[in-house]
């Protein structure tokens, strides 16, 4: 068997990071995981080929040469999920398609002939066994959430790593808490299941014979949602990347409460993570209370961020606005709270009522839900009816964003967190010294003297080269990212 692996193309997002990746030469932030994983998980003996849509266009002769095609798509991929699969149908290829938004959509993507629901290391194994036998089913829907014991390395080596910005593994799935608008609990559940340490050193064994070096994404949802075996694992991570010559330097995303065990951050440190996304949401407690999410209760937030800076983590953090319980001054607040924690990454969103969430479930019931959400945290959209006048909302968010990611703003953001957060260099940026400069180069070309806001940028460097000159690197990957969330600001909240 021939198969095609598609990967839709991700739209103009936070995460996209589509404005600031051709700084350094990139075409895509991460690979697509979930496909390497399941061509890990399909016969040694089919051929393979894999497609990004976020590095090039589907060609006709990648989808004749295919006997079957399988595609996978998060909500926001879900436009481009359809033209694929209408594109390979007109072809007359035999269509298989999984992932998140197949498994939680509340429309039935027309002409894939397989579907698959939830995790596949167990369904599809068997779907090769019933395609050999001549009967393919047509849904195919595991009993119970596999042991990710049976999960194999992902095939690194289809993807064209030297066009990413960085790598991606995954160390769990699952979260133990109960958010009222996460669609996480709801697809792998809420006892966290691990990989052995053994696995996921043979994950980054496979990354580093694959030639790559640099940023490692381990894109759990809650990397520390069962603290104890991440505990567990962190001191032979940092065994292996002592004995490997720190290859890779590492990022993820956690719950807050990480802020609660010093042990753990230390040994993260040590391991050398360098970032972490945490759900931060609100200052406003009744909001968090109606989210639910007395995790982010426990102690007082902004000492929480400070907890995590002070052991060399920067943080990239996500808010939302339009909780039934937000104050009319919710949108001053928010933008207080991301100065004060000295945040430049902030992802604020509106909330937004994804399918078959608790959220997603009240809504129905209060008859407030409008449609399906369009998965894009950027684009002001609304699909249910917020108690505060949804005029003033979309307008009071779109302040927001325009305010924090202003050039003033946000540069004076990004010289606090490198201030008070001090990280020791350890970890290889998996760049030679021509790719960093021919990165300042266009940094500087683009910002420097093309950009309207460029006496900004020259003051902010002026001061990076006065007081951080030991962290110009990365007072240059902030910039460059600063740009790209201005532009969706400039896309997005005109």
């Amino acid at each position: 068997m021939k198969v095609l692996l598609i990967n839709p193309e991700f739209p103009n997002t936070y995460w996209s990071f589509r404005h600031a990746l051709p700084f350094e030469g990139k075409r895509s932030a991460f690979p697509p995981l979930g496909l390497l994983t399941v061509s890990a998980l399909l016969p040694k003996s089919w051929e393979r080929r894999l497609v990004d849509l976020d590095l090039s266009a589907l060609k006709e002769t990648d989808i004749e040469w295919a006997d079957i095609v399988f595609v996978t798509a998060m909500l926001v991929q879900k436009d481009s999920l359809r033209r694929v699969v209408a594109r390979c149908k007109q072809r007359g290829k035999r269509v298989v398609i999984g992932g998140p938004y197949v498994t939680t959509a509340t429309e039935i993507v027309p002409g894939a002939d397989h579907i698959f629901l939830g995790e596949a290391e167990t369904t599809l194994p068997q779907f090769v066994i019933d395609l050999e036998r001549g009967e393919p089913q047509r849904t195919y829907q595991a009993a119970e959430r596999p042991a990710l014991s049976a999960t194999p390395v992902p095939h690194y080596h289809l993807a064209d790593l030297k066009r990413y910005s960085a790598m991606s593994v995954q160390y769990s799935r699952g979260c133990p808490f109960k958010c009222e608008f996460c669609d996480i609990i709801e697809i792998y559940g809420r006892i966290p299941r691990t990989k052995s340490t053994q696995q996921i050193l043979a994950e980054l064994d496979a990354l580093l014979k694959a030639g790559w070096r640099g940023p490692v994404f381990i894109v759990d949802d809650n990397f520390i949602g069962n603290k104890r075996n991440v505990k567990q694992m962190l001191p032979f991570l940092a065994d292996w990347s002592e004995k490997h010559g720190q290859p890779f330097s590492f990022m993820t995303e956690a719950s807050l409460n990480l802020a609660e065990d010093d042990a753990l951050l230390e040994s993260m440190r040590t391991a050398g993570f360098r970032r972490v996304f945490l759900g931060i949401e609100t200052p406003v407690e009744e909001s968090l209370r109606e989210a639910q999410k007395g995790q982010n209760l426990r102690r007082n937030l902004l000492d929480s961020v400070k907890r995590i800076q002070s052991h060399g983590m920067e943080i990239m953090a996500g808010f939302i606005i339009g909780f039934d319980n937000d104050p009319e001054d919710i949108f001053e607040r928010q933008i207080d709270f991301i100065r004060a924690s000295a945040i430049p990454l902030a992802m604020v969103n509106l909330l937004s009522a994804l399918p078959d969430t608790q959220l997603w479930r009240r809504l129905k019931r209060e008859g407030r839900l409008m449609n399906e959400a369009s998965g894009n945290n950027s684009d002001c959209s609304l699909n249910f009816v917020p108690k505060m006048n949804a005029v003033r909302l979309v307008e009071g968010y779109k302040r927001v964003m325009r305010t924090i990611y202003n050039p003033h703003e946000y540069y004076g953001r990004a010289l606090q967190c490198l201030k008070e957060v001090a990280q020791n260099g350890s970890g290889s940026r998996g760049t030679t010294l021509r790719q960093d400069i021919a990165t300042l180069s266009r940094v500087v070309l683009e910002l420097g003297l093309r950009d309207s806001e460029r006496r900004e940028f020259w003051r902010y460097l002026n001061r990076v080269l006065l007081r951080h000159h030991k962290e110009f690197a990365r007072a240059v990957r902030l910039a460059a990212m600063g740009y790209h969330l201005r532009k969706l600001a400039e896309v997005y909240c005109k």
